[in-house]
C-alpha cells in the first residue's frame, strides 16, 4: 500500500515518529507521500526524506491556508527549491473557503501559478480544496490541454464531481472520511472510476473510524482499505492492487 498523502513530518509526531513509520511498514505501507506545507515546514519534511529515502518522498509546495501578505515570498520559495531538485509533486496547494475567505483572489492567483510550475517540471498537483470544489474544477480546466495532471487530495464531493475530475484524467484521494457513518461516501465511491481512485491518511488529521479523535497516522491506511473495498463489492486484496497501481502510475509513471 501506499499512504498518498501524509504530513508526519509534523510536531505531531516528534517523539515517536520512527514507531508510527515502523508501524506503516508492519501494516503493508511501502511509500509515504510526504506533500509540504509552507516554508516552515520545508526543512523537517527533507529531514524525513533523509532518514528514510526508501519510504519517504517529499512534495513542494504552499498550502491555500498560508496563502496570506506575503505569500508571493512564498511561492518564491517554492520556486527556487522546483528549481534545485526533484520532488514527488507540486503540493500541498489548491484553495479554501472554509477558515477564511480574506485571501481568495490570492489562493486562485497561487494555484494558478503552482500548476504552471508542475507544468514546466512535468510534475502532478495534488489539490486542497475545501468548500471549494466546483471552483477548483474550474481553475483546473482552465490549464487544460497543457499536461495538467494530479489527484484532488480528501476528495469528499459527489458522483458529478468526480465525473468532471475523472474526465480531466485526474484522481481522487479517498481518506478517513469514506470510513465515516454520516461522511455520505457510501453514496458516492461505488461510481467511481475505479483507475482514478488512490488511498491516503491525510495523518495527523481526518482519523478513520473507529480511531476519531485520535492522531491518524500511515498504518489506518488498512482500515480506509478495508471500507473502501467494502463499497466496492470487492476484496481488500484486489482494492489494495488497484489504489497501488493508480498510485505508481500517478506518482512513480517511471518505475515498471
Amino acid at each position: 500500500m501506499i499512504d498518498t498523502h501524509a504530513h508526519i513530518y509534523l510536531d505531531h509526531f516528534s517523539e515517536d515518529v520512527d514507531e508510527v513509520i515502523n508501524r506503516a511498514l508492519e501494516s503493508g505501507i511501502q511509500k509515504i507521500l510526504l506533500p509540504n506545507i509552507d516554508s516552515t515546514t520545508i526543512d523537517s519534511m527533507l529531514n524525513l526524506e533523509m532518514k528514510y529515502p526508501d519510504i519517504c518522498f517529499p512534495m513542494m509546495g504552499l498550502h491555500p491556508c498560508s496563502v496570506k501578505v506575503d505569500f508571493e515570498k512564498e511561492l518564491k520559495v517554492v520556486e527556487g527549491w522546483l528549481s534545485k531538485r526533484r520532488f514527488l509533486a507540486v503540493g500541498e496547494m489548491g484553495t479554501d473557503l472554509y477558515w477564511d475567505k480574506t485571501f481568495w483572489q490570492q489562493q486562485k492567483e497561487a494555484f494558478n501559478f503552482q500548476s504552471e510550475l508542475a507544468i514546466q517540471y512535468d510534475l502532478p498537483i495534488v489539490i486542497h480544496c475545501r468548500e471549494t470544489i466546483d471552483e477548483t474544477i474550474q481553475l483546473v480546466k482552465s490549464h487544460e490541454n497543457k499536461g495538467l495532471k494530479g489527484v484532488f487530495h480528501c476528495f469528499t464531493g459527489s458522483v458529478e464531481q468526480a465525473k468532471q475530475i475523472t474526465d480531466m484524467g485526474f484522481y481522487l484521494g479517498l481518506g478517513g472520511v469514506s470510513t465515516f457513518k454520516n461522511g455520505g461516501m457510501d453514496q458516492v465511491i461505488p461510481f467511481l472510476d475505479q483507475t482514478k481512485i488512490i488511498l491516503e491518511t491525510d495523518s495527523p488529521y481526518l482519523t478513520p473510524t473507529p480511531h476519531r479523535g485520535k492522531r491518524n497516522e500511515p498504518a489506518f491506511v488498512s482500515i480506509i482499505a478495508d471500507k473502501v473495498a467494502e463499497y466496492l463489492h470487492t476484496t481488500k486484496e484486489a482494492l489494495i492492487e488497484l489504489t497501488t497501481a493508480n498510485a505508481n502510475a500517478l506518482f512513480f509513471p517511471t518505475q515498471k
